[in-house]
C-alpha cells in the first residue's frame, strides 16, 4: 500500500509539473510578454500582454473570430493599470487594475475593462475567461485596414495633443481608444 501511494505521489507530481510547464513556459515562448508603460503629470498606466504572432495566419474573421470577445493578446486576460481615474468617452474609469477584452468586428471594436484580473486569458471552452457581470466600462472605436502588416501583435500607448491612446495593431488592423486623464 505504501509502495502504491508513493508511485501515485510521483505520478500526480509528474503530471503537474507537465502541465505548468506547458502552460507557463511552453506557450509563453510562442507569445512572449510584454509590459507597455506612460508616465507623465502624474499619470502612470501599464498594460501587461502577451504578444503572439500572425505567422500567415488569417487573424480578424479567422483566429479572432468577429463578434466574440477576445482575450485581447495570447495566454492569461490582459492587465490594464491606472493609478488615477481616466475619463473615456464621457465615462469614468477609476483608478485600479483590470483585465482588459476586446470584441473585434469588420468596422469597430468594444474595448471592455473588468474588475477581474489574474485569470487565464479562455476558459475549458476556448471562450473568453470574463464574467460579464465584473464589465466596469465599454467603449467602441472605429477600426481602420491599413497596408502595413504588423507580424506580432502590438499595444501602445501613445500621447496625442491633449489625450492619450491606447493603440492595438495587428495583420493590417489598427485600432486607437481616446483616453483622458481626470
Amino acid at each position: 500500500m505504501k509502495k502504491l501511494t508513493i508511485v501515485l505521489g510521483i505520478l500526480l507530481a509528474l503530471l503537474l509539473g507537465a502541465y505548468l510547464f506547458i502552460r507557463f513556459y511552453y506557450t509563453k515562448s510562442f507569445s512572449p510578454e510584454q509590459e507597455v508603460r506612460y508616465e507623465a503629470d502624474g499619470t502612470k498606466i501599464s498594460v501587461f500582454y502577451n504578444r503572439p504572432f500572425k505567422k500567415g495566419r488569417v487573424i480578424f474573421g479567422g483566429l479572432v473570430p468577429y463578434g466574440q470577445v477576445w482575450r485581447t493578446g495570447a495566454n492569461e486576460a490582459t492587465v490594464f493599470e491606472t493609478n488615477r481615474d481616466l475619463l473615456i468617452q464621457g465615462k469614468t474609469l477609476k483608478a485600479g487594475k483590470y483585465s482588459f477584452f476586446t470584441q473585434p468586428d469588420e468596422q469597430s471594436w468594444q474595448f471592455i475593462f473588468n474588475s477581474e484580473y489574474g485569470q487565464w486569458g479562455v476558459d475549458f471552452n476556448g471562450q473568453a475567461n470574463r464574467d460579464p457581470a465584473k464589465d466596469v466600462l465599454t467603449a467602441e472605436v472605429p477600426s481602420v485596414q491599413q497596408e502595413k502588416e504588423f507580424e506580432q501583435f502590438t499595444i501602445a500607448i501613445e500621447k496625442d495633443e491633449e489625450e492619450l491612446l491606447l493603440v492595438l495593431m495587428w495583420d493590417k488592423t489598427l485600432v486607437a481608444l481616446p483616453v483622458e486623464a481626470k
